[in-house]
């Protein structure tokens, strides 16, 4: 969901207050739609981030930085390049446009100070970060050759040139005579889609507001409105620049009842029922909690590795589909024994080459009910005989090793199963680490594996329950392994979902009792990070972590254990936010 142009405009103004005089100290790039910005401002540090995932485009200030690979990507060393130990002299808007430019003074050959731009196009899938000095191209973040589009070229030593917006009025330049003027104009449209034509910021969410304040329905026509719809729309537009040019006034987000995004904005919205509105003193804020919301964050190679699991396991599934077709075909061995001797029984009455099927007494049936069985004309009796033995023997030594390959199989989409859960929930570069090293281990990803200088340790979840137990909840198979065999003591107890793909969870008893609530609250945990996450009755063993082994060979994440008792549980959703609260 992107910001319309309206609330880009109190963005940057808010951007260029926080951030104009500040130094460039260090510049990174967490992934590859993310560049980070660290800046000194006299008595503090700041870090702002600008986003071009299409999901929520944003350039914003940061609570706290976003953690940074080992090796920064090519278009981060050339910001760092160009930009590093400038000072930022500017943030400022295209018109009332989506695109952002960020003017930074820099220190060129021979002394000169240069100032370079950072051209940031927040617009969906077309978002973009530019570097340009003069109004030429230096690199940017996505390029645009003539095979991607035929309308503006991003490339490297060509000029750049901003996105057209036409004729449309600036609103903020604009009385409200000229806005209802231009609207009238625009004949054959609908409301919403008019008041975009008409001026640079509108989107959907402001023009249904302001449809809605003046008591019009979005999708009216313009020819359908009278005088007086003209006038109460130019009001309307009067009252939401005002709003606009007003600081004090909250931004806000609206979420609906399951807790999707629905809208947000820099002024506060009416025109939408049935939500909950969150509000905001600026637009970083804003922007934070709806990345949160969206979950539009996602550490380097995780979409890569997903997609890859996702693959294997379909290819899995497919394969155990046809080994059980081929096993409930082996389970019908006999019939081809049984056909074959009753050929055999009668072959004396039976010509070879003539016929494609016979109907022969069954000398396996009391009744000596007639049997239909299918010949092969080209072969000889006796060879169709052979022929349905070699079938029977075929299937009977089939039905071994198919029920062999079905295990292995099973196993196989258990343990992509964990895989696929354990990206699910990798928020870390440490943690996508482990993701690789155990990928390249299995033999699904050809990389080699390489300790990268300033790699951290993966580490689990950590709660704390009501009367001070801690409960640990791997959040991988490498992180499970670690848990179990090397950070748990040999009298804490060990939970996992029964025959259900999920995480380890270790209670540190050090051998005491535990209250029946913590227990169930470990067992819960065990359900939460597990395929049977929501579901009700999820059954959970729960044993000493001495009865835990790990068979030689076994893969990572996989035991064995014995003493189990299994407990049944139904996760309490709103308990269970407090406690995963802590980690957060």
């Amino acid at each position: 969901m992107s910001l319309d142009g309206f609330s880009m405009h109190r963005l940057a103004r808010e951007l260029d207050a926080a951030l104009t005089g500040s130094r460039v100290d260090k510049i990174t790039q967490p992934n590859r739609t993310t560049v980070q910005f660290s800046v000194r401002q006299p008595g503090q540090n700041l870090c702002f981030c600008l986003s071009v995932r299409p999901q929520n485009p944003a350039i914003c200030l940061l609570d706290a930085p976003l953690e940074n690979p080992a090796e920064p990507p090519a278009f981060c060393m050339l910001l760092r390049k160009h930009l590093e130990t400038g000072r930022i002299a500017a943030v400022r808007q295209h018109g009332l446009d989506r695109v952002l430019f960020l003017d930074v003074d820099a220190l060129a050959a021979g002394g000169r100070i240069v100032t370079k731009t950072v051209a940031v196009e927040l617009m969906g899938k077309y978002s973009n970060i530019i570097l340009t000095e003069d109004g030429k191209i230096i690199d940017a973040l996505r390029r645009v050759g003539a095979a991607d589009s035929r309308v503006r070229l991003i490339l490297p030593g060509s000029d750049y040139l901003p996105p057209d917006f036409g004729d449309k009025l600036n609103a903020l330049e604009t009385t409200p005579e000229e806005f209802s003027a231009c609207l009238r104009q625009k004949t054959g449209l609908k409301l919403v889609k008019a008041l975009s034509d008409a001026c640079l910021g509108f989107g959907p969410i402001t023009g249904k507001e302001i449809a809605f304040c003046a008591g019009l329905s979005p999708d009216t026509l313009i020819e359908d409105l009278d005088a007086a719809d003209f006038s109460s729309l130019a009001d309307a537009f009067a009252e939401t620049v005002a709003a606009l040019r007003d600081d004090t006034v909250p931004a806000v987000l609206l979420r609906d009842e399951k807790g999707k995004l629905t809208a947000m904005a820099a002024f506060p919205l009416h025109a939408f029922t049935d939500v909950e509105e969150e509000r905001f003193p600026d637009m970083s804020k804003l922007l934070l909690r709806a990345d949160a919301l969206i979950g539009s964050y996602a550490p380097p190679d995780k979409e890569r590795f997903q997609k890859l699991v996702k693959n294997e396991l379909r290819r899995a599934q497919n394969k155990l589909e046809k080994l059980h077709a081929e096993a409930d075909e082996a389970k019908n061995a006999d019939e081809f024994r049984q056909k074959a001797d009753i050929l055999s029984t009668y072959q004396h009455q039976l010509a070879d080459h003539r016929d494609d099927e016979v109907s022969l007494p069954d000398i396996y049936d009391e009744s000596g009910q007639a049997v239909v069985i299918t010949l092969d004309r080209r072969q000889t009796v006796r060879q169709n005989i052979q022929d349905y033995y070699k079938k029977y023997g075929k299937l009977r030594r089939a039905e071994k090793l198919l029920a062999e390959q079905i295990a292995a199989c099973e196993e196989n989409i258990r343990y992509l199963t964990s895989i696929e859960l354990s990206l699910a929930s990798c928020t870390e570069l440490s943690e996508i680490a482990d993701v690789r090293a155990e990928l390249i281990a299995s033999g699904l990803l050809r990389e080699n594996q390489k300790k990268k200088p300033g790699e951290k340790t993966s580490r689990p979840f950590r709660f704390c329950a009501a009367d001070g137990t801690e409960i640990l909840v791997g959040k991988n198979n490498s992180q499970n392994d670690r848990l179990t065999f090397h950070i748990a003591s040999r009298d804490d107890l060990w939970l996992h979902t029964k025959d259900i793909p999920g995480s380890h969870v270790i209670l540190r008893t050090d051998g005491a009792e535990p209250s029946e609530e913590t227990l169930l609250l470990a067992a819960s945990l065990a359900a939460h990070f597990s395929q049977a996450s929501g579901s009700s009755n999820v059954p959970v063993d729960c044993t000493p972590c001495r009865f835990v082994k790990k068979p030689s060979g076994a893969k990572p994440g996989f035991v064995i254990f014995t003493h189990q008792k299994t407990l049944s549980v139904t996760p309490d959703e709103e308990r269970l936010k407090k406690i995963l609260a802590q980690e957060q």
